[in-house]
């Protein structure tokens, strides 16, 4: 058996929907598009939604509207994808790295407190895993200091903080629909906020800072003449990843339940036994479970976390590490910042990695990922 990493989960109805768009002829940003974002408000409890073409526009786009610029701070968490940093360098400001919490791998916010500055312009939490930061005090520490806070939801959807869907709590949330994402249209992204201005900015923005309808002009009832505000992007999306996106929207409910129960499955099998330290979802919160993560205890093992993913690689099961911590990688080193100052980032980095979790797996696909994840381990006691 062979178990990849990650696999879509793509049905007749994906393909249908992706099909009727190519036959109607009208393939990039429409009517679909519209539909999609108008959808996704709903389903989150949003009042607007702007489609682009990543998580990273978003983040850009957000970062934006809010007036980063050289020389403000954003502080981020230091376990992230690099995506959340490097949207900060676009406007010459400085990504500030907070440690995180050892038990859910989030935002510290006791540490986002520690790094504000007068130069501090934004908080970016990532829900990691899926799980939501804790942002009531985050909302609440930067109500208190002018801040805004832009959530990172690349991973959380859905998800849910104390009952309230996540993509309708922060100023602005960005969500990711990359091919590994709950929701996926091969690549793609979406903005929320409650802010009506921020919404048409984004709009603006997102398609060369041209008027905000100004897609229809190759319809029958649009018009050539269109003006332009700003210097914008090309970040729009297309009717065909919002005719798929439309059709996984529709089935999202249901295909985190399929994830939380091969979570279960994982929780029962491993929570119990010395070699593991298990990974908390607080009760407050509802998570996305796009990542499972497997936290070993070195100490009661012969070997670390890269020997592990080397064994279950040898057996076919594909892994990854979410994440190498941004300080590590060299542009982020070269600018300062060292393993030292993150110890709860470094506890996790050396303990963790991610198992497969996605829709399609088998009931027989679980097992053997149990059965050979708990056979290395034991193999490998001190």
């Amino acid at each position: 058996m062979e178990i990849p990493f990650h696999r879509p989960h793509i049905t007749d109805s994906d393909i249908d929907a992706v099909s009727n768009c190519l036959r109607n002829g009208w393939l990039t940003m429409g009517k679909k598009t519209i539909e999609f974002e108008t959808r996704f408000s709903r389903y989150t409890g949003s009042a607007h939604a702007v489609a682009v073409n990543s998580c990273t526009a978003a983040l850009h786009l957000a970062l934006k509207c809010c007036g980063c610029g050289p020389g403000d701070e954003v502080i981020i968490p230091a376990v992230t994808f690099a995506a959340t940093a490097e949207v900060v360098t676009y406007f010459g400001a400085k990504p500030v790295m907070a440690d995180i919490e050892k038990d859910t791998h989030l935002i510290d916010v006791s540490s986002i407190e520690k790094n504000i500055t007068g130069k501090t312009r934004a908080i970016i939490p990532v829900h990691y895993s899926g799980q939501p930061a804790d942002m009531d005090s985050i909302m609440d520490l930067a109500r208190s200091r002018g801040l805004t806070v832009i959530e990172d939801a690349a991973h959380a959807l859905p998800a849910r903080y104390r009952n309230r869907m996540i993509g309708s709590i922060g100023d602005i949330t960005c969500f990711s629909f990359y091919a590994t994402k709950p929701l996926t249209t091969g690549e793609g992204g979406m903005a929320t906020t409650e802010n009506p201005d921020w919404a048409e900015r984004m709009r603006v923005l997102r398609l060369h800072g041209i008027s905000s309808h100004a897609w229809q002009r190759y319809s029958v009832r649009g018009a050539w003449q269109y003006d332009v505000t700003d210097a914008g992007y090309k970040y729009n999306t297309t009717d065909i990843s919002s005719s798929l996106g439309l059709e996984q929207l529709i089935k999202a409910d249901r295909l985190n339940s399929l994830r939380a129960n091969i979570a279960e499955r994982y929780n029962s099998a491993f929570s119990s036994r010395n070699e593991f330290l298990p990974y908390s979802v607080l009760a407050d919160r509802e998570t996305s479970w796009h990542i499972y993560p497997l936290r070993l205890n070195i100490d009661a093992l012969d070997i670390d976390r890269d020997d592990f993913i080397v064994e279950l690689s040898k057996r076919k099961i594909g892994t990854s590490v979410h994440f190498i911590p941004l300080y590590r990688f060299s542009y982020y080193h070269e600018l300062g910042y060292s393993a030292e100052e993150y110890p709860w980032s470094e506890w996790v980095f050396a303990r963790t990695l991610s198992l497969p979790i996605y829709p399609g797996m088998t009931d027989a696909e679980v097992d053997f990922v149990i059965n050979n994840v708990i056979d290395i381990a034991e193999g490998h006691r001190r």
